[in-house]
């Protein structure tokens, strides 16, 4: 398989799920401390994250918990964010200029800032109030939840949090890499038949609504340097659908959280009108030793990533476009 190394990937996703201890830690003490609101806070893939962890907790939990877009807040700011509130953001390389820039802000404002950065040493990680490091790309999302998790346990939300995560330390990652095989065969097709696309629209909503968001922009257009829109399944019915007919290529990112109904509902109406679309649907692969209501949960976030990773480890083959490289992104000031 292309770019894919099993043990590699095993032993990320459970060095990320050991680092719950010091999660847990940092959490209880600000639990105890007491916030106002709490603000996941980012800018391009980890505003996609934020919305997906926020999602979670809105439909789990009565904590006050809200995204913020960190370039909307250094300009337009907000009053509900106080010296009181807690700020969660992430970083790869601590240097990302639009989050600096609204952590100075918050910094000014007295509230406490926690990040997951993954270079020790960068200008975020010195700028946070608690840190965590953990220098391994691909695991933004399990850490924002296992973050989450705990406060909803704190705050008397999840009675069962110590079984549920003795299932994905038992069968979480090594679940996923079996996804993944899985999903080979699918994603080399989707690659051959859609690498062209002069515009791809994708649809999702939930928990994968953050990452349908970050797929079209972080992943097709940044990446892979290929044109697409990302539409939230309850919105593709309030306009995108009187664009589409059957040469319009539209994927559907379906879950199971919440708000499966919502993509379900364009699945539904998608073979009426259209000739070119396709179904992504988490249900269709495995989790063994996950139990069925946990599925909705951080498990079937991360199995849509190992989905699509292989479509893109195709795309990057036949359109031979390293997708590493960047024409604009961080290769001059603007």
């Amino acid at each position: 398989m292309l770019k894919f190394d099993e043990q590699k990937q095993i032993n990320d996703i459970q060095g990320a799920l050991a680092l719950r201890p010091q999660v847990e830690k940092i959490v209880d003490e600000l639990y105890n401390k007491g916030f106002d609101n709490i603000y996941y806070l980012g800018i391009g893939g980890t505003y996609a994250s934020s919305m997906q962890v926020v999602t979670y907790i809105n439909g789990k939990s009565n904590l006050p918990v809200y995204v913020q877009h960190a370039a909307e807040y250094y300009t337009t700011g907000n009053k509900r964010l106080t010296k009181d509130s807690l700020v969660i953001i992430s970083s790869v390389t601590g240097t990302t200029e639009e989050v600096i820039t609204a952590i100075d802000e918050v910094k000014k404002v007295g509230a406490t800032i926690f990040g997951f950065i993954d270079e020790k040493d960068s200008p975020l990680a010195k700028k946070c109030d608690y840190v965590i490091t953990y220098p391994e790309p691909g695991t933004e999302q399990l850490k924002f939840f296992m973050f989450a998790d705990r406060l909803m346990k704190n705050n008397g939300e999840f009675d069962d949090y110590e079984d549920y995560y003795k299932e994905l330390d038992e069968h979480l990652a090594k679940d996923l890499v079996e996804a993944e095989k899985q999903a080979d065969e699918f994603g080399l097709a989707f690659a051959q038949a859609h690498r062209h696309d002069a515009m791809h629209y994708f649809v999702g909503a939930g928990n994968q609504w953050g990452a349908t968001y970050s797929y079209a922009m972080c992943y097709w257009e940044e990446q892979s340097w290929l044109r697409s829109k990302s539409i939230h399944s309850a919105e593709f019915l309030h306009g995108t659908l009187e664009i589409v007919d059957e040469t319009t290529p539209v994927t559907v990112f379906i879950g199971e959280d919440e708000q499966r109904p919502l993509s379900q509902r364009v699945a539904n109406l998608l073979p009426r009108i259209c000739g070119d679309y396709t179904f992504i649907d988490t249900k269709e692969y495995e989790l063994p030793g996950i139990s069925e209501k946990y599925r909705g949960r951080i498990p079937t976030v991360l199995l849509m990533h190992c989905v699509t990773q292989r479509i893109d480890a195709h795309v990057e083959k036949l359109n031979r476009h390293p997708m590493d490289i960047r024409r604009y992104y961080r290769q001059f000031e603007y």
